[in-house]
Parts: structure tokens; sequence; C-alpha cells
């Protein structure tokens, strides 16, 4: 009788436990299945964020459309890559993640304004964060190819061309 007792007692805290978490799992994993990552990484910047800030940013990836992934994304390789690990190897990394998923690879202020919102209870540096940008953006943002220039601006319609 008290297994019984026991055992319901287990299966009622497990149930319990499911359903205060599942906004966190489904937000988790909408992110760690697109970037085909473990959960241990959206997880630990989860519980590194706080309370508050976890709670919006898990918020924001239940929105679950294509921009709200990529912002949430660039933030989580913010953490990642500034706060946690910023060596070059780590960048790449997170960077080829990011371009797998087809997700855009490029940090822009937004990226930077929404990392520091979440990530606020680590205090992290605007201007440190700002510089990280932009040397993130210079390594990674290749420049398109310049079209070669035309040799003349005039273009016949009945295929005559005048000799030089």
């Amino acid at each position: 009788m008290i297994w019984l007792i026991l055992a319901t007692l287990v299966v009622v805290f497990i149930i319990g436990f499911r359903i205060l978490n599942s906004d966190a799992r489904r937000a988790s994993q909408a992110l760690t299945h697109r970037l085909n990552i473990e959960p241990l990484y959206v997880e630990s910047m989860l519980s590194q964020m706080g309370k508050i800030p976890g709670g919006e940013f898990v918020n924001y990836l239940l929105h679950n459309s294509e921009s709200h992934i990529g912002n949430a994304a660039s933030v989580l390789l913010i953490y990642q890559t500034f706060i946690i690990d910023d060596e070059e190897q780590n960048l790449v990394f997170w960077q080829s993640l990011l371009r797998k998923a087809r997700l855009p690879s490029e940090l822009t202020p937004t990226h930077t304004r929404m990392a520091l919102s979440f990530l606020r209870e680590l205090e992290p540096e605007a201007e440190e964060l700002s510089a990280f940008r932009q040397r993130y953006n210079a390594l990674f943002t290749v420049e398109p190819e310049l079209a070669p220039v035309p040799k003349s601006n005039v273009y016949y319609l009945d295929g005559f061309t005048p000799k030089n």
C-alpha cells in the first residue's frame, strides 16, 4: 500500500514538473532542433539569464517565427562566443552552425541590443559587445564582388557596333 502512495506521488511530481517547464522545453527544442545542437547549450544560457530575462527569452522564442528563431540564435551565438569563450575556433564553430541552419550569420545592432536585454543579469558592457560585433562581422562578412564596368554605356539594338 505504501508503494502505491509513493508511486502516485512520483507520478504527480513528474507530471507537475513537465507542466511547469513545458514552455521552456518547447522553446529550447525549437532552437536546438533548428541549429542541430544539444539542448544543454540553450538550457545553460537560460539558467544564466536569470528567472525574469529567461522567461522573457522563452516567451520570445514561443512566437516560433523565422525572425524570432534567427534573433534567438544570434543571442545564443553572442552568449556562447562573447560571454563563454571568445576564441576564434569557437567563433568559427557557432558561425558555421548558423550558416548550416540557413540563419543570418551577421550580427546587427538589433542583435546586440537583444543580447544586452536578455543577458542583463550577466551585466555585459555595451561598448565591449559592440566591439565584439564589429570584430565578428569583419571576420565573417564577405564583401560582394564588384561587377565589371562596361567599356561603353551605349548599346545598339540592331546589332550594329561601330568600328574603332
